[in-house]
């Protein structure tokens, strides 16, 4: 087609030359000069036609380099969002104890693995919505699914603040776990720990502002007040908060070992007719104080619990360290204690271990965990041996 189409501009234009010829022949008596100058421009301009077409010609006779989409390997993701992010932790671990008679038990340990996703979206790079699934090991071997957080994150709907909205953080125990108390995959924090004052969780359904400034950070929520895993009865809700203030000016930047930062926070819920703790009413604060350096970190909190049923109401304290022997041997240790207010007893707990990083995602950890004290009635030993992985 294109031949024919290039055929018919060359008849075209010869004929168009020869009319143009003609012409100059019947006036070449009247003006030789002008005819044989416009005899020359035609054949300059079928030459330059002539140039064009072996050009057009060469082209067509050329192979075209075609582009084909790049071969995948596996499952191609797509998504309407530009960015995906998938991530997952794992504690895997080995147990010894001794039970109440005396005997010692040995189990292995899949304690908990997260599955991560995230969805960034086009308008704002730091706005995203966010899914984790949580896995839980039953004592009778079972497993749990649970949906640990649901939420969007709109970033800077205030100045310097922004918010989760859904299934979301709670204010307190991601803080300490990033900030205090880097070893959750042996131990929950004081204030969730069963043997320790065991009033609250990490996640729960509601709304959390978060503002950042490098010396101030604030996480100010309301909640249902259950608990991602706990059954909403609708009776009331849970205010939440933390306020913690940057002493090196850090707040804003994200946190890691080497890091040198002090903060001292102020934390705590009014839980209004909580189901989780007999529909009554769960009120409690504590302070935090936390120094790290490279060389080492330590850390230290008091808590009260002022209302709640009687199993609740109490007093207690925890500190922990952290001593960095080299880039990736560390020592740690921890204690607990938890006074009831109903003179019911007390409750400690004591950890002592050794930590060793194999690489950027793989962490072991070695170590001993007391739990005692009349409250809790019988006096639990466990060594326990652990691989933190996180990708």
């Amino acid at each position: 087609m294109k031949r024919i189409l290039l055929s018919t501009v060359a008849i075209v234009t010869l004929s168009s030359a020869g009319g143009l010829v003609d012409d100059t022949i019947t006036t070449t008596y009247v003006n030789t000069d002008n005819t044989n100058a416009e005899i020359e421009a035609l054949k300059s301009q079928m030459a330059t036609m002539s140039a064009k077409l072996d050009e057009l010609e060469k082209k067509k006779s050329t192979p075209q380099k075609v582009t084909q989409e790049p071969k995948h390997k596996g499952t191609v993701v797509k998504s309407h969002v530009p960015i995906l992010k998938f991530s997952g932790t794992h504690y895997l671990g080995f147990v010894s104890q001794k039970t109440t008679n005396g005997d010692r038990e040995n189990d292995f340990e899949t304690r908990r693995n997260y599955l991560q996703a995230k969805a960034y979206f086009e308008e704002n790079p730091k706005d995203y919505v966010r899914i984790t699934l949580d896995t839980h090991n039953e004592k009778d071997g079972s497993s749990n699914v649970w949906l640990k957080y649901a939420y969007l994150y709109l970033d800077n709907v205030l100045p310097n603040t922004g918010v989760e909205i859904g299934q979301a953080h709670r204010p307190w125990i991601d803080y300490e776990e990033h900030n205090g108390w880097y070893y959750r995959s042996i131990s929950k924090t004081l204030v969730e720990a069963k043997a320790g004052a065991d009033i609250t969780n990490s996640a729960d359904r509601g709304v959390d502002f978060k503002t950042k400034t490098p010396y101030f950070s604030s996480e100010l929520g309301l909640f249902n007040g259950e608990g991602y895993h706990n059954k909403e009865d609708g009776e009331g809700l849970s205010k939440e908060w933390r306020l913690t203030g940057h002493l090196l000016g850090t707040g804003k930047e994200h946190t890691k070992k080497s890091l040198t930062y002090a903060n001292i926070s102020f934390f705590g819920q009014q839980n209004s007719k909580s189901n989780k703790h007999g529909n009554q009413d769960l009120n409690w604060m504590g302070l935090h104080a936390v120094y790290n350096q490279p060389e080492f970190l330590a850390s230290a909190q008091y808590i009260k619990v002022s209302d709640g049923i009687a199993s609740k109401k109490g007093k207690g304290y925890s500190i922990n360290g952290e001593y960095r022997v080299t880039p990736k041997w560390n020592l740690l240790g921890r204690y607990d204690y938890f006074d009831m207010d109903d003179n019911s007893g007390e409750k400690k707990r004591a950890i002592a271990g050794v930590t060793y990083k194999y690489n950027k995602n793989v962490e072991f950890i070695a170590n001993y965990l007391g739990e005692g004290g009349s409250k809790l009635g019988t006096r639990n030993d466990k060594i326990m041996l652990t691989a933190d992985i996180e990708w």
